[in-house]
């Protein structure tokens, strides 16, 4: 008969699944510098009405459900006044990394040179603080 030893003591595991905020999570979330960003798909003729829509809706989609209620609720309250180049700006964010965004507009991470003086972060980021305390969810697709 063989015996085994039990152990009382858990083994310490390094968790694959980090929660955000952690600076782990922020470690390891955190986009490589010598990646170029990435580059947007062309849409010539793309109406402004057809933008919009399209930006509300890549805004609702992030898939992480931080990025998507910030910025759907973002999107709900800023596209609806924002010029064809406030738009087109709006839309080469949208194609940066969803915690990079998340990180940028919080203050947890550094933007890169091509976005730290945006007005349009400055805005996401006013956004993110939400001084007012509103209670934020997701807005309707209609």
């Amino acid at each position: 008969m063989i015996a085994r030893t039990l152990s009382s003591s858990a083994r310490r595991w390094k968790d694959p699944w980090p929660l955000p905020h952690t600076p782990q999570h922020i470690a390891s979330t955190t986009t490589p510098s010598n990646v170029a960003p990435p580059r947007p798909i062309p849409r010539p003729n793309e109406s402004i009405d057809t933008m919009r829509a399209r930006l509300v809706y890549q805004s609702r989609k992030r898939g992480t459900l931080e990025s998507d209620l910030l910025l759907s609720t973002f999107a709900r309250d800023h596209l609806h006044t924002m010029s064809m180049p406030e738009l087109g700006e709006y839309d080469k964010l949208l194609d940066e990394s969803d915690w990079d965004i998340y990180y940028w507009a919080t203050g947890n991470r550094t933007p890169p040179d091509r976005w730290a003086s945006s007005p349009l972060l400055q805005k996401l980021k006013l956004h993110a603080k939400n001084e007012g305390k509103v209670v934020r969810s997701m807005p309707p697709l209609s």
